[in-house]
């Protein structure tokens, strides 16, 4: 896996993607980063991805045991990071609840956060932190993949 993906931050749409619809883009690099590299979550992101699984318009998708599964997995594996206080008072995104993915972008020292999020991905370049979507991350991995062999 190449060093820009050993850890990154997963956006909560691409995982709540790649965890309802399984032969998608999503699912794929979601997969392919489970796999090879660490998720990092902050209380905030793991907390936002929590509160949006439990919502009841995902019960004819996710059975209950899916959604547990796939928080237990997801904590099991994760990069926790804490959130200086330096870096949480900054403000980027023109949608605050977007924040605490750069934030723990930010102080996990990542150079990917992984997003389908309009309002994260308008960002694009921050600083050393990329934001793409789940496309681009997949294409970017596969074609180093390609180059590494």
């Amino acid at each position: 896996m190449l060093a820009d993906y050993a850890t990154v931050v997963v956006d909560t749409n691409v995982l709540l993607n790649a965890a309802l619809v399984p032969r998608s883009v999503p699912a794929e690099l979601v997969d392919m980063l489970l796999a090879e590299s660490r998720l990092v979550f902050s209380r905030a992101t793991f907390a936002e991805l929590e509160s949006r699984i439990w919502k009841p318009k995902f019960d004819r998708y996710l059975p209950i045991e899916r959604r547990r599964h796939i928080l237990l997995e997801l904590d099991a594996c994760a990069l926790w990071v804490d959130i200086p206080a330096t870096i949480s008072r900054l403000s980027y995104s023109r949608d605050v609840k977007d924040d605490p993915f750069i934030h723990a972008a930010m102080s996990a020292g990542v150079t990917r956060l992984i997003s389908g999020d309009d309002d994260l991905l308008c960002l694009h370049p921050l600083g050393n932190l990329h934001i793409v979507n789940p496309r681009t991350a997949l294409d970017e991995i596969n074609k180093l993949n390609q180059g590494a062999q």
